[in-house]
């Protein structure tokens, strides 16, 4: 329910209200991703449904439906950023908008990994459902970055919006863990720790010369 509140708000003054309005136009493909990215959602709060009202079969047949929609969610993914970032050069936003392609590939990348673990884990129910809100919070990271729109006073919405508030669900799930159960699972130290480190490598280095390097080889890469 908090990911519905967050694709919702986050995506709303630059998705929702505008193509409801008539006035956001992209290519097919950013459309796909959005229905991708917004099926995960409401499967993943579907499946958690099932398990608690004890559909087990339900629950399996839709894990089927799931690998799909996390193979679409990932490789719609690129085409979808590659069409940010070419926009936003035109723009005028010059290096920096290219760079974001960094991000982009990594996020597939990483939520990926974490839906094939899920999967490869889905005897061991403890894992399983951990790895799975894992890739989640991937998953809503930009949506997370995007309530910069309204809070622009907000200084370095990067790390305020897209690390602490996006990752926060990480530590929270981290402290629940270890209120109910007595100690931390190791999904959430290892692989939850492996998220966070990850989206803060991402703050420090993001732009930085290296860094631009890496982009324009994934850009030309996917141009």
């Amino acid at each position: 329910m908090v990911g519905l509140f967050a694709v919702f708000v986050g995506f709303g003054k630059t998705f929702i209200v505008p193509v409801r309005h008539g006035t956001f136009s992209a290519p097919a493909v950013v459309y796909v991703h959005g229905a991708f990215a917004f099926s995960w959602i409401l499967l993943f709060i579907s499946q958690a449904s099932l398990i608690h009202f004890r559909k087990y079969n339900t629950h399996i047949i839709f894990g089927i439906a799931g690998v799909f929609i996390a193979t679409g969610t990932a490789v719609t993914m690129i085409p979808a950023g590659m069409y940010a970032a070419t926009r936003d050069v035109k723009q005028g936003g010059g290096e920096t908008a290219i760079s974001n392609m960094v991000g982009v590939v990594t996020s597939s990348l990483l939520f990926l990994l974490l839906v094939i673990a899920g999967i490869l884990n889905r005897r061991k129910p403890a894992t399983h459902k951990r790895l799975m809100l894992l890739s989640t919070v991937v998953v809503l990271w930009p949506a997370w970055f995007r309530f910069r729109h309204y809070f622009p006073s907000v200084p370095r919405p990067d790390i305020w919006f897209a690390v602490v508030l996006s990752d926060s669900l990480i530590v929270i799930s981290c402290v629940w863990d270890k209120m109910v159960n007595g100690r931390i699972h190791p999904v959430f130290k290892y692989a939850g720790g492996f998220v966070i480190a990850e989206h803060i490598f991402e703050v420090l280095y993001f732009d930085s010369p290296g860094w631009r390097i890496a982009a324009h080889y994934i850009y030309d890469l996917f141009s």
